[in-house]
């Protein structure tokens, strides 16, 4: 229960402001509702069963206390990823196929290396099991993504989430680093190095906060066909 709720919870978390969530919403201003809570749901389906089976198997070949330290650092990279921000890159341009199929294998191709989808590798390799989180993550993005949708329904625009990023960035850093204490050998959780860690951390913060700043200056796409 504790892999399945902590999956549920991260990728809820991670899928807020990502590029399928904005996805999800701008095919949501084109289609049925049902039809694309149905692709996202298929691709979704197939793309973490993939990601859980990795992480699961990955514990094979890698000591388990290694795979923690990868997973916390992973942690803090998503919480970094969340600030940054993602944009769609054309994945929701029209296609010949059937409201469904376009729907599903745009998503899918869109979660293929995402934040979403390393997200249920760390975690398939962190709890060592893969329905639990399989079925956590599959409802997360479908939660997370069910949002989008509604968004884009009633509003038919992208909304402000800047609020809604960086509560989800800082809980991920705060698991990343609480992670890092738990599971790091003693000799390398001196105050010097605990110190140098949160510094380094707070400025990443703070440059990747600047570019996404500088990103958000530019002119952007916006999920809205005219």
């Amino acid at each position: 229960m504790t892999a399945f709720l902590t999956s549920l919870v991260f990728v809820i978390l991670a899928e807020m402001g990502d590029k399928t969530q904005l996805l999800a919403m701008a095919f949501a201003t084109r289609y049925k509702w049902q039809t694309v809570m149905w692709g996202v749901f298929v691709a979704t389906i197939f793309n973490h069963l993939f990601a859980v089976v990795v992480g699961s198997y990955l514990t094979h070949f890698i000591p388990m206390n290694y795979i923690q330290i990868a997973a916390a650092v992973s942690f803090i990279i998503f919480g970094l990823w969340t600030i940054r921000g993602d944009e769609l890159d054309g994945e929701d341009k029209a296609s010949k196929r059937s409201p469904f199929w376009t729907v599903a294998i745009a998503f899918f191709i869109a979660e293929m290396g995402d934040k979403t989808q390393l997200a249920t590798v760390a975690l398939a390799a962190q709890f060592n099991t893969i329905l639990p989180v399989w079925l956590g993550t599959t409802t997360g993005m479908m939660v997370a993504d069910g949002i989008g949708i509604i968004i884009g329904i009633v509003l038919g625009k992208r909304i402000p989430e800047r609020t809604v990023k960086w509560f989800a960035a800082i809980i991920f850093i705060l698991f990343g680093l609480f992670g890092l204490y738990e599971y790091l050998p003693n000799q390398y959780l001196t105050p010097e190095i605990i110190a140098g860690g949160l510094v380094t951390t707070v400025l990443l913060i703070y440059l990747v906060s600047r570019i996404s700043n500088s990103t958000d200056k530019l002119p952007q796409k916006t999920v809205r066909e005219e």
